[in-house]
């Protein structure tokens, strides 16, 4: 197993991208915290989780609450001892073009995408810098390296968290913490189900793949980044997307 005894801490693990990572870092034998903002949408998983035999807490906190962030990190630490991996995997859309988009609407992308990848990584290398190990994935998007139509503040944060990556790899390595990211191309989701056909035939069609990939796919690149495999791998960015081109 290749996170065998692991702490594993994926925020958004309540559904899509977070819920595959979290199932797939199980089966290969971590200790696993679901995190979300809905108590009934946590408790579902982790009770999936523990009836498969796996060691797992659940957290309810916003990302976006930097008190609330360290609270729970310090439980984590305080129930399984230590904290070996995270992946922040929370993040929100609200799309609209530059001339038409609200206030509130890159606030609050900013706040979740950028700032609450800033807050859970802060209050998680504390926690590794004390272990001298740790790793932690930051999850970006084709989006934050080529940009799209509607999406001023969604590709301003994955850009972002790109350059996030790439600091603490530099600042965190000498502490033992391997710091990548992973930028995901258009996957199957809860979200992408409700899309017209011919839009995600429009997705499709943007990769040589003629596809659109899989949770399990960005699953994947999680576990081999989080696993002793990626030892010599840090601030670099993976892109897991189809060979898509915007």
């Amino acid at each position: 197993m290749r996170l065998k005894d692991k702490v594993a801490i994926v925020t958004g693990s309540t559904s899509g991208i977070g819920k595959a990572s979290i199932l797939r870092f199980a089966e290969e034998g971590a200790k696993v915290v679901v995190w979300g903002r809905s108590n009934e949408e946590v408790d579902a998983v982790v009770a999936e989780l523990k009836a498969k035999g796996t060691e797992v807490m659940g957290i309810v906190a916003d990302v976006v609450d930097s008190a609330a962030v360290n609270e729970a990190m310090d439980k984590v630490k305080e129930h399984f001892g230590s904290i070996d991996v995270l992946v922040n995997n929370a993040g929100i859309t609200a799309d609209a073009q530059l001339v038409k988009m609200t206030e509130a609407q890159f606030d609050n992308v900013i706040a979740v995408n950028l700032k609450g990848v800033y807050n859970c990584g802060q209050a998680a290398a504390k926690i590794m810098a004390e272990q001298n190990k740790g790793v932690i994935i930051n999850v970006s998007s084709v989006v934050g390296l080529y940009g799209n139509f509607g999406q001023t503040n969604y590709a301003a944060t994955k850009y972002g968290v790109i350059g996030m990556t790439k600091t603490w790899a530099k600042e965190l390595g000498r502490k033992g913490i391997r710091v990548n990211a992973v930028a995901p191309g258009f996957i199957v989701t809860e979200m992408t189900a409700k899309m017209p056909e011919k839009v995600l035939d429009a997705m499709k069609g943007k990769s040589p793949l003629s596809t659109l990939g899989d949770t399990s796919d960005i699953a994947n690149a999680f576990l081999y980044l989080a696993s002793d495999e990626a030892k010599f791998v840090t601030g670099t960015v993976l892109s897991v997307d189809g060979g898509v081109v915007l």
